[in-house]
């Protein structure tokens, strides 16, 4: 076993690989950008290295930088995590010539593999079924349309070098093909370094399964049973499980002898994924990914396998611990991802400080996660929280395990998608197993409903902590905010509160043991009990509701059952706020870098045209016209980085030109 690593990577997975070496003895080093440096990684680890700034390109993404710091440092081998170099054969070449150990498959395989070109042909001379496209040479934009034409819209886009959804692109018709294939080509050049693509028949509503495979360097390879990643938003996978539901022990078999075979294909030694397109037909090979998966956790929970530990025993040159026939799959496990991103806004990634965080307990959930609370969430990197992963005997305990530890987590600073994924959890069609890649867009309506009112028990734990804030904190009566008055012991305490767009209020009285409170004109006997991590239980006539509650700059935080509101208690001194008027203005809904430019100044637009293109955390957002209009500036140029919020088109009215 090596007795130093270095970790190329950060964020929850660094976490991860530092946890199982610290189990092992192995002594780690990471690397940090300067976005990163009081990140829970940097402190987790035994020693920490500053390799650049924070773009990922002149950090997590130079190979030069991360080598050196693993040859000062003293490393014996470098464990890649995922994303950034994990599948960069170049990288895994140049630390063997460091004399330093890749943590992963060899470079031929990462080669063959990578490409999904490359890795479908393979695939196809081997006898395993692909799905019907085209995975040519011939880059040019008229081949491609012509290709796209063959197979039949609508089509896939994908990027040849890499998947996670980057460089993606669906296509309905012939003339939204260019538009498309010029984004995913842009996508994919910034993600993998690589603008070329491949087109592919759109499976309508398939299955996303993928196998765990495992091999060493002495002829062994083994499957670790199937995960299925139907469920996802924007081609990213959101939650996972393991076993497949529904899946037959024929087909179960069938698919984890052809990822095996797909593995030894290629000479693989490391862990790996085969990812197959799977119907009631049959199923297709997808791509392979040469590196740990996101979703690992839920397979370590049926199997009861510590995959990194493999990994590192694998790359220290032991053989596989275990034979197929000694791998037995047990129970269910599900994974969530909880990401700082706004569903209700096409899930577009979001940035901010965590100012509260309240994840499940271990003997609920284990959760894996690279931030703390007062941690920030910024543009600069993937934006995952946490992920929550729940195990049960079978998928009926598993589920019902993810819809409470999601039903008791919250977060307060950037918008995250916890909500959506209680409702994804609590579903009747996910909880009888129905799941494709269709479901979240089948569901949409009950997926993203219009926000709750807010419930009489969050208001209530409001007005209880603006009642309690402050007791016990003075001898001086004049602080106290518990109804005290000079000769009258408990007087009426009034109190505003502004919910978007509504003013609430809300009245207290203290009595013994507690207060009366009057919410939504109604009268209740209430008590509260506060706990650790914004844990507030309150009692309204007898009825106890566990909320969370936090508190930043003025502002409250309160979550019930997986739901949150923030509220903002009303100072009845204070001047009104002044309207502020939109007009024309066109904001960044979050920060990025403008990549494309459809328009130019003097410009006459029609509503939902394309505007501009924004980059941000490996992903493109297009900002269309609000209205009709004529374009009166472009505030940034390509290339400029925009903060959110910033204006980026004054759009005139048509008539201001007339």
């Amino acid at each position: 076993m090596f007795a130093k690593i270095l970790i190329a990577n950060r964020g929850e997975i660094a976490c991860r690989v530092i946890r199982t070496a610290r189990r092992l003895g192995v002594a780690t080093v990471a690397v940090y950008s300067a976005a990163d440096a009081g990140a829970l990684h940097v402190e987790m680890a035994d020693a920490a290295r500053l390799i650049g700034p924070p773009p990922a390109r002149q950090s997590y993404l130079d190979g030069d930088a991360i080598i050196a710091a693993a040859r000062e440092s003293g490393a014996e081998a470098v464990h890649p995590g995922y994303g950034f170099l994990s599948e960069n054969a170049d990288f895994a070449e140049a630390c063997a010539a460091a004399g330093l150990v890749f943590i992963g498959p060899p470079p031929g395989a990462i080669r063959a593999m990578g490409s999904k070109a490359a890795a479908k042909a393979l695939m196809a001379a081997a006898g395993v079924p692909v799905v019907p496209g085209y995975h040519g040479d011939d880059q040019g934009p008229a081949r491609l349309l012509d290709a796209a034409r063959r197979i039949g819209f609508p089509v896939m886009i994908k990027a040849w070098a890499g998947g996670g959804g980057r460089g993606m692109r669906e296509v309905d018709d012939a003339e939204d093909f260019p538009r498309a294939l010029d984004a995913a080509r842009r996508e994919a050049a910034g993600a993998f370094g690589d603008d070329r693509v491949l087109i592919e028949r759109l499976l309508t509503a398939p299955r996303h399964i993928e196998v765990q495979v495992f091999a060493d360097s002495h002829g062994n390879t083994v499957h670790l049973y199937e995960r299925d990643c139907s469920i996802q938003r924007r081609h990213q996978k959101i939650v996972e499980e393991a076993p497949a539901p529904g899946l037959s022990p024929a087909r179960r078999r069938k698919m984890g002898e052809a990822a095996v075979a797909a593995a030894a294909a290629v000479g693989y030694v490391g862990a790996g994924t085969v990812e197959f397109i799977v119907e009631k037909a049959g199923f297709y090979f997808m791509e392979m990914n040469t590196r740990l998966q996101v979703e690992h956790p839920v397979t370590e929970a049926i199997t009861g396998i510590d995959l990194v530990e493999w990994q590192l025993r694998v790359a220290a040159g032991e053989a596989l611990p275990l034979r197929q026939e000694q791998i037995v799959l047990k129970g269910h496990a599900i994974e969530a991802r909880l990401y700082a991103e706004n569903p209700e806004r096409g899930f577009l990634p979001a940035t901010g400080t965590l100012h509260g965080l309240r994840l499940p307990a271990p003997e609920v959930a284990r959760v894996d996660t690279g931030v703390r609370q007062g941690d920030t969430v910024t543009p600069f990197y993937d934006p995952m929280i946490a992920k929550i992963v729940t195990w049960g005997d079978d998928r009926a305990g598993a589920r019902l395990r993810l819809v409470r530890a999601l039903a008791d987590s919250a977060v307060y600073g950037p918008a995250t998608n916890l909500a959506f994924l209680g409702r994804i959890a609590a579903a009747d069609e996910f909880a009888a197993g129905a799941v494709d890649t269709g479901f979240i867009e089948r569901r949409r309506a009950s997926l993203l409903p219009p926000p709750a009112p807010l419930p009489p028990a969050a208001l209530a734990a409001a007005t209880v902590h603006c009642l309690i804030q402050f007791a016990g904190n003075s001898a001086d009566p004049w602080a106290r905010r518990d109804g005290w008055r000079l000769n009258h012991e408990h007087a009426p305490l009034d109190f505003r509160f502004r919910c978007g767009d509504e003013t609430i209020e809300a009245a207290a009285v203290a009595e013994s043991g507690g207060w009366r409170l009057t919410l939504g004109g109604r009268e209740y006997r209430a008590q509260a009990a506060r706990g650790a991590a914004g844990a507030l239980a309150v009692s309204l006539d007898g009825v106890r509701t566990n909320a969370v509650l936090f508190e930043h700059a003025g502002e409250l935080f309160v979550a019930v059952d997986g739901a949150s509101w923030r509220l903002a208690e009303i100072d009845p001194l204070a001047a009104p706020e002044q309207a502020h008027e939109a007009g024309g203005r066109l904001s960044a809904p979050m920060p990025g870098r403008v990549v494309q430019l459809f328009v130019a100044a003097g410009d006459a637009v029609r509503r939902g045209q394309p505007l501009l293109v924004i980059e941000a955390m490996k992903m493109e957002h297009t900002i269309a016209a609000p209205r009709d209009g004529i374009v009166e500036r472009l505030r940034y140029a390509v290339g400029d980085p925009v903060e959110e919020g910033a204006e980026l088109v004054a759009l005139a009215s048509p008539e201001a030109s007339a």
